[in-house]
């Protein structure tokens, strides 16, 4: 199944400058580990070292945050827009 990744301004520097993909996988996960393979510098701005989906990482199936449909198990059919959108906060150091 193909589907669509959108990728951020901040992580477009990991994957070459592209602003959207075409990734196959029927998971959030599976979508992430080709998606990780093929562009390894992308890997650890999304994915804790056990696999899971950084805290302060959104993604979102269509208009859906994969936190209530599943995590990284949330299916993905072929067209499905998938959008990484990684949470940007600031302050004083």
């Amino acid at each position: 199944m193909a589907a669509t990744v959108r990728i951020p301004t901040v992580l477009r520097p990991a994957m070459g400058g592209l602003t959207t993909v075409s990734v196959e996988g029927a998971t959030i996960g599976a979508v992430l580990a080709e998606l990780t393979s093929t562009y390894p510098l992308i890997e650890s701005q999304l994915l804790n070292k056990d696999g899971s989906l950084h805290r302060f990482l959104n993604v979102y199936v269509n208009d859906d945050d994969v936190r209530y449909i599943g995590g990284v198990d949330a299916p993905v059919s072929d067209d499905d827009e998938i959008t990484l959108l990684p949470a940007v906060a600031g302050g004083f150091l």
